[in-house]
């Protein structure tokens, strides 16, 4: 178990179910309460990108990014890729990830860059339930502690913040 996850199980995570499965189950083993939820990528071998990613077109956005943003955002030291958070459900909000990853045209922007590794479906996903109100506030302290332990750096797929 890497530092990171040892951490996150720590701080209350739990789940750390692969994309693959909360894709094929549509997140049943996610709860439906207000939280943060984190993307990892487990392996250490060099992530592949690919042009063309699985995400879905929302309001026919292309949600595509070139190959040289995501090679400039990736970051080595570290298996978080994706730190989110959902006033409405996690289980509400990790399904709408999930479709959005299966190429349908869903209202998930935040995070896209995943859907253009070729390992996608080998992240894994953990989440942690946060008091009414609390979610937002928690995904900035978590993207900000983030930042300050690498150099101001968001994780790869933290677009803002």
């Amino acid at each position: 178990m890497s530092k990171e996850v040892e951490t996150l199980k720590q701080q209350g995570f739990v789940g750390f179910k692969k994309v693959s499965e909360l894709m094929e189950t549509r997140c049943a083993v996610v709860p439906a309460v207000q939280g943060v939820y984190v993307v990892l990528r487990e392996s250490a071998g060099e992530p592949v990108f690919v042009e063309q990613g699985t995400g879905g077109a929302f309001k026919e956005r292309n949600p595509n990014s070139p190959i040289s943003t995501l090679k400039a955002s990736w970051m080595e030291d570290t298996e978080i890729v994706y730190i989110g958070m959902t006033r409405d459900t996690l289980k509400r909000r990790l399904s709408a990830y999930m479709r959005f990853g299966q190429g349908e045209p869903v209202g998930h922007w935040g995070g896209r860059f995943i859907w253009q590794l070729k390992d996608s479906r080998e992240l894994v996903v953990c989440w942690k339930h946060t008091p009414a109100g609390d979610a937002a506030e928690e995904e900035t302290a978590m993207i900000q502690a983030f930042k300050q332990a690498h150099a101001g750096q968001r994780p790869f797929a933290n677009l803002r913040k």
